[in-house]
């Protein structure tokens, strides 16, 4: 496994437009290898959901918490849409991660859970 030490928010998929997961983690690329072995226990090894269709990075851990928290109460088609926006195939993306490309702006005072795009 490859080291990764920067937090992310990450969605997992079982197939296109199929159940969906919506996770955090400090090491995206180790935390969804996980997965895809099935030793996470819980909802994404009861459903079989391995693969990564979309994500970002952030600076700090609290910022991707909160995004995480505020991802985990939207509707599941703002989901979809969010998705379909990053990754309009439904791809798995865990072997193309890229922190740098995916990393979220930090601005100071900011409301770290929203996005300008995130018209919702």
């Amino acid at each position: 496994m490859r080291e990764e030490k920067q937090p992310a928010v990450y969605i997992l998929a079982h197939k296109p437009l199929g159940v969906l997961y919506v996770g955090v983690t400090s090491e995206l690329y180790n935390r969804v290898a996980l997965h895809k072995q099935g030793t996470v226990k819980g909802f994404t090894q009861r459903y079989n959901v391995k693969q990564l269709v979309w994500y970002e990075h952030h600076h700090f851990i609290d910022f991707a918490i909160q995004r995480e928290k505020q991802i985990k109460q939207w509707k599941r088609r703002w989901k979809i849409e969010l998705i379909e926006k990053f990754n309009p195939e439904w791809l798995d993306l865990h072997e193309s991660i890229d922190p740098v490309a995916t990393l979220v702006e930090y601005v100071p005072g900011s409301d770290p859970g929203f996005r300008r795009d995130d018209e919702k």
